[in-house]
């Protein structure tokens, strides 16, 4: 069974767009996902990346408009500018990584729940309340929201020095058992293409 190693961010733009499609390539290729969750901030800060803040405006105008273009390609709800954004990410990457080890719900459906709540649905995504309603839709205990912040913390910090690590410098990123690395929303395809490929 292949396993693909997903890097992401719960406020990344990106890695909304693709998280749903990402889940029906795995489920096409019987693919094992391991969500590793990072602080998307300080993974520009180690590998040479910029801030959206700190981009030129040239380079902030260019995501604006590719972020509006892919979100009406896929026919997906998407607001540019969220109440939101930017938010302390940790508190939702914690929830996703006591429900990776609680493994009672589904986690791909609450990251994507997470992902939703903060562009399509104008909620604060390091609020407890939001945490535990998506924890809920996803068949977690909301309860996970309160457990295991130790455990949370030392694991996304480990998931960003794994990530730096292994050449990882953005998010959605994944890396294939073979070593194979795509990034962005837009590399999809080529994922999927490559799976087929190492089957034959």
């Amino acid at each position: 069974m292949p396993t693909i190693d997903y890097y992401f961010a719960t406020i990344s733009p990106f890695t909304y767009l693709a998280s749903e499609r990402l889940e029906k390539v795995a489920a096409k290729h019987g693919a094992t996902i391991n969500y590793k969750p990072l602080d998307i901030m300080a993974l520009f800060g180690r590998t040479g990346g910029t801030p959206p803040k700190d981009r030129h405006p040239s380079r902030n105008e260019y995501r604006a408009q590719e972020l509006l273009r892919q979100s009406r390609n896929l026919g997906m709800d998407f607001n540019l500018q969220p109440a939101h954004w930017p938010t302390n990410m940790a508190p939702s990457s914690y929830a996703v990584i006591a429900a990776v080890k609680d493994g009672s719900g589904d986690v791909g459906k609450l990251v994507q729940s997470l992902l939703r709540a903060c562009w399509a649905e104008q909620k604060d995504i390091a609020q407890d309340d939001v945490i535990r309603d998506c924890l809920s839709q996803a068949g977690f205990d909301p309860n996970l929201a309160d457990s295991g912040l130790l455990i949370g913390a030392e694991t996304y910090a480990a998931n960003l020095e794994e990530a730096v690590e292994r050449g990882v410098f953005g998010a959605p990123f994944y890396i294939t058992e073979d070593g194979q690395r795509f990034w962005g929303q837009d590399r999809l395809d080529d994922l999927d293409r490559h799976l087929t490929e190492a089957k034959s």
